[in-house]
């Protein structure tokens, strides 16, 4: 796990002093050493940030030339089955100077080319520059697991796992406005576009090549939930328990100590009942909770799975005030405005392992595969009364929840009854559209209304992508493509590494992920039950008070402490003249924010999602 940077320009070549402003932006993801490469004919500059995990000696260090000195990379994740791609180019003559799975990278490129990624098991982000053809190859895995941003104008492509070491080099060109109503509709951006304006994220299973007057940008990989395999129970659930178990098993793979993020939720417990039996002794287990009462504290099931299978367990309790300090540190390291509340836990468990481990494993990812979420038994309820309704039924239902119902929830759903899957799903974090219209100021409502049209291109197409499944696929499809990654997996690289800790999510093996989407969801959810092949597959490994629990997933006690500790900040800061930076208007801000103090509402979501977009603004600049 490291960080990567580089400059590839097609005029001034860079200087070795630019490649090292940029690693120093973010020594957190690599404080075992630093690397640098500037090659003046070619106009390219490559710098590297190492988390020492696999072959720790100087042999692994990076940039990584070949050894005829044709090819360097950069590379940031892991290869799990590097073992068994090194045989493999052995028995085809490559020889090798190291044990890293970077040059197993570099020369199964060498060896098969872009193909090489189709037999890659693992998490990454690379770039590899070929000083004979003078092209740059790029390429992010197929889930999205390790970031990659870059700019590109024509003259410079600048690239990073973190967007504040682009702007080391390239200062800040502003943000666009009109993205602002995706962030208020999701709580994030999905897609390639970023807020930094010029700033695009290289989007999961893509790689692109980029020579002087070219620049292509190529899918390798996608996700499909056709060609369901109705094999039956049985044998569904003998897969997955093979698939999930030789995904932890690789995952062991490391030459420094590692240990799980245990929540005590099924997910994690899975990868603790998996893991335990071959980590040998002492294996390492961490908790963390807010001190709220039961509602927002799972310690009591983390000790119980601890308990069970024996694991050194260390726990830590979050403060208000701890929270509430990190919010600008979150802000910054995020790079971009992302209403997870949960990644301000995430950093402060990180950093109590730190001090035990470098490698931890976690659940991230179950959910999308097996259908975790409540979120999707409610949207099937819709779809039910939709078909005895009819479209007229269904509007005029979505009409009286609009303006009758009070509880937010609950208008929410039976608002979204008038609209068909392809209109009303937007994920598991959505917004409510009437309340982020009634926030913004009148002068900014038509902008935002223009970039909630843009964003509308992009989300057809995933559903276009997805007809003629069956909903609770297409579903998990659009989480996948969007939560997942836009998301999920940005807080879980984010706040892992501002710890330099490194991060593996064994239910995202690709092979896993693609057997899940091929099994019919009447296995994922049955009878109401979320994620019943998952609790199938694990009965007779976990606790009946586990797998029957319902999910809690890092509770965050936002609504209590927009009612206590974080009023006077969030008032103070939403409040201020600088804060409506003419999106919003502050008498409904300053209402929604006196309303949810007095208890009228409970507005905590939409004061969280404001508060970040603030704060990152303040943290870069803008």
């Amino acid at each position: 796990m490291c960080g990567i940077a580089g400059i590839l320009s097609f005029t001034d070549p860079p200087r070795a002093a630019e490649i090292a402003a940029m690693t120093d932006r973010m020594p957190w993801r690599g404080p075992d050493g630093q690397g640098c490469l500037v090659l003046e004919n070619d106009g390219i500059g490559l710098g590297h940030r190492r988390l020492s995990i696999i072959d720790l000696s100087s042999a692994g260090a990076q940039p990584m030339q070949s050894a005829d000195g044709r090819y360097v990379i950069v590379f940031n994740g892991e290869i799990y089955n590097y073992l068994e791609i090194r045989r493999e180019l052995l028995t085809r003559g490559h020889v090798f100077r190291s044990h890293s799975d970077t040059e197993v990278l570099l020369q199964a490129y060498i060896c098969w080319g872009p193909q090489c990624l189709e037999r890659f098991v693992g998490m990454f982000a690379f770039a590899i520059w070929n000083r004979q053809t003078r092209e740059l190859f790029a390429a992010r895995d197929r889930l999205g697991i390790k970031p990659f941003y870059y700019f590109y104008d024509g003259k410079r492509l600048i690239f990073a796992s973190e967007i504040k070491s682009i702007f080391a080099v390239s200062p800040p060109a502003g943000i666009d406005p009109s993205l602002i109503d995706a962030y208020m509709e999701f709580g994030y951006l999905p897609g390639e576009e970023t807020l930094h304006r010029g700033v695009k994220r290289l989007l999961p299973g893509h790689y692109f090549t980029c020579a002087e007057g070219s620049f292509k940008t190529i899918r390798y990989w996608d996700l499909s939930f056709a060609d369901q395999n109705d094999a039956g129970l049985e044998r569904h659930k003998e897969a997955v328990e093979e698939l999930l178990t030789d995904a932890v098993a690789l995952r062991l793979r490391s030459d420094v100590p590692l240990g799980v993020f245990l929540s005590g939720g099924l997910d994690s417990s899975a990868v603790v009942a998996l893991l335990a039996p071959g980590a040998g002794s002492g294996l390492k287990t961490f908790s963390v909770a807010y001190d709220f009462g039961s509602e927002y504290n799972e310690t009591p099931y983390a000790r119980e799975v601890a308990a069970r299978f024996q694991t050194d367990h260390h726990e830590i309790f979050v403060s208000p005030r701890q929270f509430l300090d990190f919010i600008p540190h979150y802000c910054w390291h995020m790079d971009e405005p992302v209403t997870e509340a949960a990644a301000i836990s995430l950093f402060q468990v990180s950093r109590l392992a730190r001090d035990h481990v470098v490698v931890c494993l976690s659940g991230e990812g179950a959910d999308e595969l097996f259908a975790g979420y409540d979120f999707y038994n409610y949207n099937l309820a819709i779809d039910r009364a939709r078909d005895v309704l009819g479209d007229q039924g269904s509007r005029a239902l979505s009409s009286i929840g609009r303006r009758l119902i009070r509880v937010k929830k609950l208008r929410k759903y039976l608002a979204l009854a008038g609209e068909s899957l392809e209109k009303r799903y937007r994920g598991i974090s959505s917004y409510e559209s009437e309340l982020k219209f009634s926030l913004y100021d009148p002068d900014f409502g038509e902008v935002a209304r223009q970039g909630s049209e843009s964003l509308a291109g992009f989300l057809e197409n995933i559903f276009k992508d997805s007809k003629g499944w069956d909903p609770l696929s297409r579903m998990l499809h659009f989480d996948t493509k969007t939560w997942l990654v836009d998301d999920l997996l940005i807080k879980a690289d984010r706040m892992s590494m501002a710890t330099s800790i490194e991060l593996r999510v064994p239910f995202l093996d690709h092979r896993l992920v693609e057997y899940a989407a091929r099994v019919p969801s009447r296995y994922k959810i049955h009878h109401g039950e979320t994620k019943f092949l998952l609790k199938q597959v694990l009965q007779n490994r976990l606790p009946a008070s586990v797998l029957k629990r319902k999910k809690m997933g890092f509770p965050t006690p936002l609504e209590l402490m927009f009612r206590g500790e974080l009023f006077s900040y969030a008032h103070d800061l939403l409040l201020s003249q600088k804060a409506m930076r003419g999106y919003f208007d502050r008498r409904e801000v300053e209402r929604i924010l006196l309303a949810h103090r007095s208890g009228v509402e409970s507005n905590h979501r939409e004061l969280w999602q404001l508060v970040v977009l603030e704060e990152w603004h303040r943290q870069f600049g803008y």
